[in-house]
């Protein structure tokens, strides 16, 4: 199994009651920690707004973070997850991500999906399409990047992207293209887009739903005859680990005071979303689950830990025993 740790940029309250001036020597920090580790990959978030409620709580832009991250780490690779489709032109992110591929000599990952957060669209004055029409958006913008870092070049008069042969000078380090993370779960759209395009899907990391959606996912890979195994499956996870389960429960309350004061009569959704997560319990649960998730075809687990900017001990104990036993 590989392994992604996400780096906190604020979007889930996770640098409050940090000095704003301190927040990307605090990132930076955990970018070279995991650098220097043995994850593969670090990941942020690419959204504008805290959730689960917009706030005027730092969020950083990803892919700034990314030609940071570029320029500050020596090894591990770097995505997000995921870019929106709807944000950015396609020509001009595929021109960003190429640069950034340069930046840090070939360590980039393209995650990338349609969207869904509606305050950040409607407040950025992007709208806010329905599901259909930001899906077929995302297919036109992926055969853009597509084109534009394998040719050089891309060429396409979509209903929602058009462009007569805009250049993307240098090609990527990477030859082939920067890989994509086709991201979402959507039965009918995205994952036939995962299907022709995607070196990695992103989707349910509990047991029933990942084995739905690989099977929808073979689904289509065998209608356009591709190999379903050239395509790696990865999933997210919410972390919060420990020696014991009275450990694990101490770091719970400790995410919940924190986070208690900004969210108000959210925190008990917010924290909902750990009830049940893979990697949520003792080390030795937290490595069964995942074994368990491996056997289903789960090969890259990406996790999130909501301590990491106050709390590393977490992490060093997920390196220390989690990635030893699974890797």
């Amino acid at each position: 199994m590989r392994f992604g740790i996400f780096i906190p940029q604020g979007w889930r309250f996770d640098l409050v009651d940090i000095d704003p001036e301190q927040h990307w020597s605090t990132m930076q920090s955990l970018a070279l920690h995991a650098d220097a580790g043995p994850w593969e990959s670090l990941w942020v978030f690419d959204h504008f707004h805290t959730t689960p409620i917009p706030s005027d709580e730092a969020t950083h832009e990803a892919w700034t973070l990314m030609s940071a991250f570029a320029a500050s780490t020596a090894r591990i690779r770097l995505g997000q997850m995921c870019t929106c489709m709807g944000y950015r032109n396609p020509a001009y992110l595929a021109k960003v991500a190429a640069t950034v591929d340069h930046v840090s000599a070939g360590r980039v990952e393209m995650g990338i999906g349609g969207g869904w957060y509606e305050h950040e669209w409607s407040a950025y004055g992007y709208g806010f399409p329905p599901v259909a029409e930001r899906l077929a958006a995302l297919g036109e913008g992926v055969e853009i990047m597509r084109q534009a870092w394998q040719t050089g070049t891309a060429t396409l008069q979509g209903k929602h992207f058009q462009v007569d042969g805009a250049i993307c000078r240098p090609l990527p380090v990477q030859g082939g293209g920067i890989p994509f993370w086709i991201a979402g779960g959507g039965e009918k759209v995205t994952l036939k887009i995962a299907a022709k395009y995607a070196s990695y899907t992103n989707f349910s990391g509990d047991r029933e739903g990942f084995q739905h959606k690989s099977a929808v996912l073979r689904g289509h890979t065998d209608r356009i005859g591709r190999d379903f195994d050239e395509i790696v499956r990865s999933a997210n996870y919410h972390t919060v680990i420990g020696e014991t389960e009275a450990e694990v429960a101490d770091r719970l309350k400790a995410v919940r005071a924190r986070l208690a004061p900004y969210l108000g009569d959210r925190i008990d959704g917010f924290m909902d979303s750990f009830t049940g997560s893979q990697g949520v319990g003792t080390v030795e649960q937290v490595t069964e689950r995942l074994a368990a998730m491996g056997e289903l075809g789960m090969a890259y687990a990406i996790h999130y830990f909501p301590e990491a900017a106050y709390d590393t001990t977490g992490i060093e104990l997920f390196e220390e025993k989690v990635i030893p036993a699974l890797a």
